[in-house]
């Protein structure tokens, strides 16, 4: 089986990648000759894993899936949500968004935060939805060097380490994208 994996961002397909059965062939955007801006001008993370999973399927035919993950940190009352990518601007810098972040949280002491992943599947012509959630805080400062976006400042409950800190492997055991990730998979296997 093969399918669409709505992104280029090359740390998402190599996290998924691995969570995925090996009988069935991810395809990047590239992989198809996607080269444009798929759309994201939803206002819920759901919404945007939505349209850019209809907008492969009703462009190029594809069976696909896309999602869509923001941090919502309590705090801010649950920014930057679906606005995780573009906080600090449309540069989409990761480092920017962090010292934002961090800068807006100042003085707050209520650091609980949340990622959330949305996963929109189009297969056989119907549309599902999988949902994965990871709770926990905003460090003070960042640290570790792997992972990517917010993963430096994020602890998830239970854990002393970031994101960035912890392999590979561990991060999708208890992450969003992991969670929602494996819920694809059991609908998958139930084909």
């Amino acid at each position: 089986m093969k399918l669409v994996f709505a992104t280029n961002n090359p740390n998402k397909i190599k996290e998924v990648q691995s969570l995925i059965p090996k009988h069935i062939k991810l395809l990047s955007l590239k992989d198809i000759g996607c080269f444009e801006d798929v759309p994201e001008t939803q206002l819920t993370i759901k919404g945007n894993a939505i349209q850019k999973a209809d907008y492969i399927k009703e462009h190029y035919g594809f069976d696909c899936f896309a999602d869509d993950t923001g941090l919502e940190v309590a705090a801010l009352n649950n920014e930057p949500g679906v606005f995780s990518a573009r906080y600090a601007g449309e540069q989409r810098d990761a480092n920017d968004n962090m010292n934002l972040l961090l800068s807006n949280l100042l003085n707050k002491p209520n650091r609980n935060a949340q990622f959330k992943t949305v996963i929109a599947l189009h297969l056989n012509d119907k549309l599902e939805t999988f949902t994965g959630i990871c709770k926990g805080e905003i460090t003070t400062q960042k640290y570790g060097d792997d992972g990517f976006g917010y993963d430096p400042i994020f602890k998830a409950s239970g854990y002393n380490q970031t994101f960035a800190e912890i392999s590979l492997d561990k991060k999708n055991q208890i992450g969003h994208r992991g969670k929602a990730v494996r819920l694809l998979v059991e609908h998958l296997n139930n084909l």
